[in-house]
């Protein structure tokens, strides 16, 4: 918007110089023009003003000298009598004859009679001049006729313009911005609206199912407890506990996501947690796992104290462990995932590196979307449903914080937690 703006505001301005100068220079060529062609006829000997001019210009003066000024009178040359304009004569040598109108110290007495650029007196006051040959009447060479004109009011004019550009232009934009803004809130207002809308029911339909899939749990493992009639039926009932526990851990990670999209995030509830202590809980809860699935679970801690950060201890705890569960399932059987803490400028560091399957280069862009799974098949098998990542990064964005990933396809993945670290007093630490 600037540039376009930008860009207008010179277009005008070269536009409206151009155009006020081919108006003054019309002006002046074609007064030069008519008091040339009102002289030439009066011009007898070569180098000599005749009486009879002074009948054209009544103001004229002989020699470089300052002349009063006379009372305009009605002829067709009254523009020469008045501020700002002067008419010289100059011989064929260069030698200057007489004057008429303004006579500006210091300008340069040039014979040329080509177009010149703008001349400037000892005052700085800029001039634009026409030079014309003058001939005698029998055609013999006479000198040379200089009609000039102030450029004061023109370099006024743009001046003006400038400055309107100058200050105008960034009012404008503030005023072209503001609406801008102001508009476009109101468009995006309905579209605001429509996804307020989603969010708020994607909760509700997570918070009414959580009640029905309870009960289902409940009556599940009521059942259960009691040995059924038959192997087929105890068989069916485990596949719906099973499939009920997904959908109960599904219908739980939507409302996890649901609270985060609709609440304000107030960092002065947050509390100091200690890190250290999280990863080595969350590696000692894994290990079960880790050791079920043939790989190796380990933590390294490169900071020499405690790295404290302020959050929410159960967030945070969750947001780790669903590193450390993806990285767990995705390593196959004789693999490494290390839990890394250190710190680095202010800021406290967790990665989770694994010796897995790797991520493509492609998919590494849409790995934080809702439901999106790299490996479907592997995810199915251990009940995934591509929230896991989704709800890692929405915890570390409102802890102020990042989660990204470095990963090569068949080399493993890292992936990195950067949160403010926390240097503040810790009671009781």
């Amino acid at each position: 918007m600037g540039l376009i703006l930008g860009f207008c505001g010179l277009v005008v301005y070269e536009t409206t110089s151009q155009d006020h100068w081919r108006s003054l220079d019309q002006e002046l060529t074609s007064l030069a023009g008519t008091l040339h062609d009102g002289l030439e006829p009066l011009l007898q000997e070569p180098g000599q003003l005749e009486p009879s001019v002074q009948q054209i210009l009544p103001n004229l003066c002989l020699g470089n000298i300052a002349c009063p000024r006379l009372p305009q009178r009605s002829h067709i040359l009254n523009a020469t009598q008045q501020p700002g304009y002067y008419v010289r004569f100059l011989d064929l040598n260069g030698q200057l004859l007489a004057t008429a109108g303004e006579n500006p110290p210091g300008l340069a007495f040039e014979r040329e009679t080509t177009r010149q650029k703008p001349l400037t007196d000892q005052k700085g006051n800029r001039y634009h001049q026409v030079s014309l040959q003058l001939k005698t009447a029998t055609g013999q060479p006479w000198g040379y006729l200089k009609v000039g004109r102030s450029l004061v009011e023109y370099d006024h004019h743009l001046h003006t313009i400038q400055g309107f550009l100058v200050w105008g232009l960034p009012i404008v934009m503030i005023v072209v911005g503001g609406a801008s803004w102001w508009l476009a809130g109101l468009a995006m207002e309905p579209v605001y609206l429509s996804y307020q809308q989603i969010q708020q029911f994607t909760a509700d339909i997570a918070h009414e199912l959580r009640t029905p899939i309870t009960a289902i749990q409940a009556t599940l493992e009521t059942t259960l407890s009691v040995e059924p009639n038959s192997e087929e039926t105890y068989s069916t009932l485990q596949t719906i506990k099973r499939q009920n526990y997904r959908l109960n851990h599904l219908i739980h990670d939507l409302l996890l996501l649901s609270r985060m999209d609709l609440t304000t995030v107030n960092p002065t509830q947050f509390t100091p947690c200690c890190l250290n202590d999280l990863v080595s809980d969350l590696v000692e809860e894994f290990a079960g796992l880790g050791i079920t699935a043939g790989v190796k679970l380990s933590a390294k801690f490169r900071a020499e104290q405690s790295v404290w950060v302020r959050g929410e201890e159960e967030e945070l705890y969750r947001l780790v462990g669903n590193l450390i569960s993806n990285a767990i399932h995705y390593t196959p059987t004789g693999g490494e995932v290390n839990v890394l803490l250190e710190t680095d400028k202010q800021q406290a560091m967790i990665k989770v590196q694994d010796t897995g399957i790797g991520i493509a280069v492609a998919q590494q862009t849409r790995i934080f979307d809702r439901f999106y799974r790299v490996d479907t098949t592997r995810s199915r098998q251990w009940g995934g449903a591509g929230l896991g990542l989704a709800i890692a990064q929405a915890i570390a964005v409102k802890h102020r914080g990042s989660l990204t990933v470095e990963s090569e396809l068949g080399q493993g993945s890292s992936f990195i937690v950067k949160l403010p670290q926390f240097s503040g007093p810790i009671s009781g630490a």
